[in-house]
């Protein structure tokens, strides 16, 4: 059964683990309109999950106008208890990645970390990878939805007198994976319990073990990535090695290990290893100031190698499969889904192996703009226009949004 479940992973969630795998480090963020929100009423809890309300269109919204350094406008959540069930059919999982390439799991009833005076303290990883997967076995669809890891969200300590709000990436770190799953639900709608985590490591040995991808680079990319990758990882269409000085064509790069790069590996004993082709696929993933776009294109080029990664699972015999298993279970950090669950996902799974992906970016277009609060540069999120864009995205039977985007 544990065989069975880790199929669900390659065939359907593995592949997309790592699409939030982004930097840890806050940058300067893209220069996005700065309006005023307008929160609408939570959703009234019903069986048929009736479609949310919004007053201003993403575009009023954002072109209201605001100051960039000041507090967030309250943010209207559905109490988790207030969620509607869960609509037949559709089975959510949420796929977490931290920054780090190795840590271990937070323990669990663990206190938010603090530091010198009482300020917080990454101990644990940020979740700065964010992905939900919904497997809707009564339509026949698989849908991604993947969020900025800068979004501001109300926190669970808030109370109506007193609202405190955070950065999205920040809720594992200081108060563990329930309650992230909780957090998100309450801010898109939807009712989340099952969860996987992974480190950059983790996500490293999964594209290894696949053999590596080959993504096509632009110039922008190139030279972002010929000083940080390791030589004999990266190979492009000259048959050159990134790491070879000089210039390098626009085209398609190959990701992968090469002998010189594991004998390099064999010489070190250190824990964790940047020295593979899997390493430099996820250092391509993480780009962020080259090319523009900032961590919006950067979720890009992630889906850009998780959708690699799910078009060789989907050629996978089961024996294949059942190798891959024993590789998977030693790359999954931190999960809740016990045997029953495992069994069902890969139930579920496996019935959706053969769908297109759908996918939505969450903030949607016009429904974000920076803010700088408490000196932290993050993105506020008009969360009742994206709780009605998730709404339709389950509802309707094909969405898909920011495949193209030029943010």
């Amino acid at each position: 059964m544990r065989k069975l479940f880790c199929l669900l992973l390659v065939l359907v969630l593995l592949p997309f683990a790592c699409g939030g795998a982004e930097e840890a480090v806050d940058a300067e963020h893209e220069a996005v309109a700065e309006p005023a929100v307008t929160e609408q009423p939570a959703a009234p809890a019903a069986t048929d999950s009736p479609e949310p309300q919004v007053t201003l269109t993403p575009e009023e919204w954002a072109n209201a106008r605001v100051p960039y350094k000041r507090m967030p406008e309250p943010i209207r959540i559905v109490p988790y208890d207030e969620l509607p069930p869960v609509v037949e059919g559709q089975h959510h999982y949420l796929l977490l990645c931290i920054d780090q390439w190795s840590r271990d799991p937070r323990p669990a009833g663990s206190k938010p970390p603090t530091g010198y005076g009482g300020r917080r303290r990454d101990m644990y990883g940020n979740t700065d990878g964010i992905v939900l997967v919904t497997l809707d076995t009564r339509a026949h669809r698989i849908m991604l939805t993947s969020f900025i890891r800068d979004a501001i969200i109300q926190k669970s300590t808030s109370t109506g007198d007193d609202e405190k709000f955070g950065r999205i990436n920040y809720v594992y770190n200081d108060y563990g994976p329930e309650e992230l799953c909780k957090i998100i639900s309450e801010h898109i709608g939807v009712r989340i319990e099952k969860y996987i985590l992974f480190t950059f490591k983790q996500i490293a040995n999964i594209v290894d073990y696949l053999g590596g991808v080959d993504i096509e680079l632009t110039d922008a990319e190139i030279n972002a990535l010929q000083y940080t990758v390791l030589r004999g990882t990266v190979t492009g269409p000259d048959g050159k090695d990134l790491q070879d000085k000089g210039t390098h064509p626009a085209g398609v790069y190959s990701f992968r290990t090469t002998p010189w790069a594991e004998a390099q590996n064999a010489k070190t004993d250190a824990k964790v290893i940047k020295r593979t082709g899997g390493c430099s696929a996820v250092l391509y993933m993480r780009i962020r100031k080259f090319g523009g776009g900032g961590d919006f294109m950067r979720t890009q080029r992630a889906r850009t190698v998780l959708s690699l990664l799910a078009d060789k699972c989907r050629e996978m015999t089961w024996d294949d499969a059942k190798a891959l298993a024993n590789n998977i279970l030693e790359n999954n950090n931190m999960t809740n889904m016990n045997l029953d669950d495992m069994l069902q996902a890969a139930e579920q799974a496996y019935s959706l192996k053969e769908c297109t992906m759908e996918e939505l970016r969450i903030p949607v277009d016009g429904a974000v703009r920076a803010i700088n609060h408490a000196n932290m540069m993050a993105q506020e999120v008009n969360w009742p226009v994206c709780r009605e864009a998730m709404y339709d995205f389950l509802q309707n039977s094909w969405l898909v949004m920011d495949d193209d985007d030029d943010d």
